[in-house]
């Protein structure tokens, strides 16, 4: 169960339980009455936004994975997780921005995926991730997205964005996060190598190729195609529906 509904769903029994205890002392049935409905309002807007939610999780399953396949370590990783998620639900996005790059920067030391996973390029789960405490570029991005989505940033306001990034004096393929307020606004970049978000134009050492989200691939001024085309963003997507997340 979510950390977040624990905590909503325990105060709404405590409050119903004290309504319930001053309707009996005092028999104000119109109190008892009113902080029903107001318990119920609670439940109403705890639910609803939960369940409109574009990535869930079945905390005991994730938990049990975690447990095999990572150990303490990784179960550690994960409540480090799931306790950050949970105190930054409702606050302002750019907080959540500032808090997830922090997060995930601090957590995973950054390898390229032959010294991770023994292949060129692979695309890890945010939970792969926390088991291993290790990612590339790709993996970082795909952890803060998913956390952002699970908090309520809508999906079309964040992109995967890949790009040619000068390091020491070479150009390598790259990728960062990318946060638009609005439709139109300049992207903020989350970005591992750099723990500042900043504004795509104060970024002159990245030039962008192409972006996608999971509404679609976008490629200069060409319409936008599906996201589908891509084979390891579907291969991601089992991968995380197997581990108990579900994303939409």
């Amino acid at each position: 169960m979510y950390l977040f509904l624990k905590f909503h769903l325990n105060w709404t029994l405590l409050l119903y339980l004290t309504s319930l205890v001053i309707c009996v002392t005092t028999k104000k049935t119109i109190h008892f009455i009113c902080v029903t409905l107001i318990a119920l309002a609670v439940v109403w807007l705890t639910l609803v936004p939960l369940s409109l939610r574009a990535l869930q999780l079945n905390e005991s399953q994730v938990r049990q994975i975690t447990q095999q396949k990572w150990g303490v370590q990784g179960v550690q990783n994960l409540d480090r997780w799931l306790g950050t998620l949970a105190s930054l639900q409702g606050l302002p996005e750019d907080q959540q921005l500032k808090e997830i790059n922090r997060f995930w920067n601090g957590l995973a030391l950054g390898k390229e995926d032959i010294h991770i996973w023994g292949v060129e390029d692979y695309w890890a789960t945010p939970l792969e991730t926390l088991g291993k405490a290790a990612a590339d570029c790709e993996d970082y991005v795909i952890a803060k997205y998913f956390s952002l989505i699970y908090l309520g940033v809508p999906a079309e306001k964040l992109r995967f964005i890949y790009v040619r990034a000068q390091v020491a004096g070479s150009s390598i393929a790259h990728m960062v996060l990318g946060y638009y307020a609005t439709p139109n606004a300049e992207p903020l970049l989350l970005d591992n190598l750099t723990g500042l978000i900043r504004p795509a134009s104060r970024r002159p050492d990245l030039t962008p190729v192409f972006s996608f989200n999971s509404q679609g691939v976008y490629v200069g001024g060409a319409p936008p195609r599906s996201v589908e085309s891509l084979g390891r963003w579907r291969d991601l997507l089992e991968k995380m529906r197997k581990e108990g997340f579900t994303p939409q």
